[in-house]
């Protein structure tokens, strides 16, 4: 599936990027403040780290973050199977990488520092990162586990959520229609009295699908509530509420009826937050939980998948993942800032069948682990702060594999005008998930984490007077003792294949990225990821370009952009080549300062280009999506 069309059309116009204001599918409060408080400023890290806005979020008119930072974050990729609905089961897409580490629980995702992952088979939870809550998100390229543990190995994403802070009531509404019966619904209210904020968010999205046996629906709700004691300490809660049942159409090959999951996920926080002029920090208590029923369907051929036969039982799991987080960062002398914190964490699960005709449940496994760890982490400048050496070092101990030390260490140098140099050394990984350790036939209760060691360094440099920032970072990754299914006699099932502790790999490769403010009507942005790895890594692009320009004339808004990807496994006998071009164009009515409404529509895929992301899974041809969104 090869398309150059699009990327030729992208080189001949110039390096591309996004409106300063595109037509928004999520909700604008006009005013937003960032409530959460991070385990250690993001310029303390010598990693390389990228940093998605909530105007980009908005401009690019998702619903779901995920194929927002597939666009912008270098050397991040995210799996897709169709229009809507990435699922957890069989066949399930949302899968990310970074730098070709993930898949599983590789890559930690986070909500206002919260772990969200479902605990039994430990992947992400794709289809419950919408964007109407979002401020920013924080994507950290490389190890993050000295922060934050386990699954935090080949990197970290911190959906940080937003609150109104324009005094009284205000909010916004979206209305969105498209292809295959698309729509998609939501609103924001906000209030803030000075000391007292509240904010609220609802959505609801719903799709045909772009196959048969591909509806899928979904809703969501967002709460938190916070009030400011003084200058110095505020406290505050927050609940999300997910619901979604995506429908799989199976592969082309091996087309499937009634697979279907019908997911529930919540999760829930209380915290105190301190900020001193020497010392910030806070305590958390959190919890993530979820209920998922599955039906795996059957073929509709009848010659594949269970014969052709409808499932005679449902498959049910419920997770949880709950703990508390306190860090402090202190300020105790000139150009140092030193970090301390500690976790607790209890996570596990439980699954069953529940069989049709009534008869008793088949019981699965019920298992759960404990995790406590501390951490230090020290940045001291010199030379007026031109240089920083970082040093840090997490000790963790798991109920189920006892200690693990991660150390971490790098500088960051700033001795020129407008340019930035970065090098880190540390230690990523990953505890082994429920299902690994004691759910199917090749389980083994004696795994131990996978781990990695990375390598990078970053150069940034700011020229024609700041309107250009570019970019370039060089990683090395050596990873050991990942967890591999093997033909070997297993003790504990006495079958023939047994999960051990015996693969290693070694990715390497570079990243450039470019910022471009041409004017104050145009500007530009592009990200450009070579990788090599030792293993056939599914889903990890050897090359992958993003581009996009942009032009806002008046009120109008006009955008395109092209994503291209070269040298991918599928999973199929062939590897993916592709490129696709997208558009967007707006018009926005100011009737005040705070009522205004936007017009917009996009299209994606204009070249309408054949293409796959899970081998047997095509995506859809061109999809047009028009809406309105409105503040008040």
């Amino acid at each position: 599936m090869k398309n150059s069309a699009t990327f030729l059309a992208i080189g001949a116009m110039g390096i591309g990027a996004m409106a300063q204001s595109l037509p928004t599918d999520t909700l604008n409060l006009h005013e937003v403040e960032v409530f959460a408080t991070p385990k250690a400023p993001v310029e303390l890290l010598p990693l390389s780290v990228s940093i998605i806005g909530s105007d980009l979020i908005e401009e690019s008119a998702e619903t779901n973050i995920l194929p927002v930072l597939a666009n912008h974050v270098p050397g991040l990729f995210v799996t897709e199977r169709g229009i809507m609905g990435y699922g957890v089961s069989g066949g399930a897409a949302g899968s990310v990488n970074i730098r070709g580490v993930g898949g599983g629980n590789k890559v930690l995702f986070m909500i206002d520092g919260q772990p969200q992952w479902a605990s039994i088979f430990g992947h992400s939870l794709p289809d419950t990162y919408t964007s109407g809550d979002v401020s920013k998100v924080e994507v950290v390229r490389g190890p993050s586990s000295l922060l934050y543990g386990s699954n935090a190995m080949g990197g970290s994403v911190n959906i940080i959520t937003k609150h109104a802070t324009m005094k009284g009531f205000n909010g916004s509404a979206r209305m969105m229609w498209g292809s295959y019966g698309t729509q998609k619904y939501g609103v924001n209210l906000g209030y803030n009295n000075g000391r007292l904020n509240a904010f609220l968010s609802a959505s609801y999205e719903s799709t045909d699908g772009d196959r048969r046996n591909s509806q899928t629906w979904l809703a969501s709700q967002f709460a938190s509530l916070q009030y400011r004691f003084s200058s110095h300490w505020k406290a505050g809660a927050n609940v999300t509420l997910t619901e979604t049942k995506p429908h799989n159409p199976g592969s082309i090959d091996d087309p499937l009826n009634d697979m279907w999951t019908r997911i529930f996920r919540g999760t829930a926080a209380l915290y105190l937050n301190n900020t001193y002029d020497v010392s910030s920090g806070q305590v958390q208590f959190y919890a993530n939980w979820g209920n998922h029923k599955v039906n795996d369907g059957y073929s509709a051929s009848g010659t594949a998948t269970n014969g052709g036969v409808p499932r005679d039982y449902l498959f049910h799991s419920k997770d949880y993942n709950m703990g508390i987080n306190a860090y402090q960062d202190i300020r105790p002398w000139q150009m140092n800032t030193t970090s301390v914190g500690v976790d607790f964490q209890h996570w596990g699960g439980k699954t069953w069948n529940s069989m049709a005709d009534g008869s008793p449940d088949q019981p699965g496994v019920d298992k759960h682990v404990n995790e406590v760890a501390g951490y230090v982490m020290m940045q001291q400048g010199f030379l007026e702060d031109k240089v920083s050496v970082n040093a840090g070092l997490r000790l963790q101990h798991s109920s189920q594999f006892g200690n693990i030390l991660v150390p971490q260490a790098g500088f960051i140098a700033r001795l020129i005008q407008g340019n930035t140099i970065k090098f880190s050394w540390g230690k990523g990984f990953r505890s082994p998930n429920l299902r690994e350790l004691y759910l199917y036939p090749p389980h083994n209760p004696d795994l131990k984490p996978e781990y990695m060691w990375n390598y990078e360094v970053e150069v940034r440099q700011l020229f024609l007077n700041g309107r250009l920032d570019a970019g370039l970072s060089l990683f090395y990754i050596d990873g050991k003792d990942m967890i591999q299914t093997v033909k070997e006699q297993n003790p504990y099932t006495g079958g023939q294949m047994m999960n051990k502790n015996i693969g290693d790999f070694r990715n390497k490769g570079f990243e450039l990225d470019a910022t471009y403010a041409i004017s104050d009507k145009w500007s530009a942005t592009a990200n450009y990821s070579f990788l090599y790895t030792t293993d056939n890594v599914l889903y990890a692009p050897k090359n992958k370009l993003f581009a996009s320009v942009s032009f806002t004339p008046g009120n109008w808004q006009f955008s395109l952009e092209s994503n291209t990807v070269w040298s991918m496994r599928t999973g199929g006998p062939e590897k993916e080549n592709y490129s696709l071009l997208n558009g967007r164009v707006a018009y926005k009515w100011r009737f005040t300062d705070k009522h205004r409404l936007t017009a917009f529509c996009k299209v994606d895929n204009i070249t309408a280009t054949r293409y796959e992301t899970i081998y047997g899974f095509p995506m859809p041809r061109t999809i047009a999506m028009a809406g309105l969104n409105i503040e008040f």
